[in-house]
């Protein structure tokens, strides 16, 4: 939500794992996506289905996300299907990037670190941090 005000005047759809936060927001139109991760291989898959399916749906020009496994699916499915996609690691991920975001840079335009002493020069790209 951070990143929300970077977005006016344009289109704007939302895919989340967390319907309460899209409706504090006021957002009325978007997509939900069931939480998982790696330790979850049954819930990833329905995961990744989901994020087909809404890309699909959405059929999005830019893809933007600041993480996690159904952000990571998303960049993957949208990448596949022609969207340009932006991977900005989690500010959480203070010591390394995680893991999607490993996986991330190989189907990102543009593969961000919101912690300076992480960038290099094969990736990811610091341009500043949310807070």
């Amino acid at each position: 939500m951070l990143l929300r005000p970077a977005f006016a005047g344009f289109e704007v759809e939302y895919a989340t794992t967390n319907y309460d936060l899209a409706i504090r927001e006021g957002i009325n139109r978007i997509y939900l996506l069931p939480d998982s991760n790696r330790n979850q291989p049954i819930r990833a898959l329905y995961c990744l289905w989901r994020s087909w399916s809404i890309v699909r749906q959405a059929n999005p020009d830019f893809i933007i996300t600041t993480g996690a496994l159904p952000g990571l699916f998303c960049v993957v499915v949208g990448r596949l299907m022609g969207a340009k996609t932006i991977w900005i690691d989690s500010i959480a991920n203070s010591d390394r990037s995680s893991m999607s975001g490993a996986c991330a840079r190989w189907f990102s335009s543009l593969w961000l670190t919101q912690w300076e002493h992480l960038a290099k020069p094969s990736g990811p790209r610091y341009d500043g941090a949310l807070l």
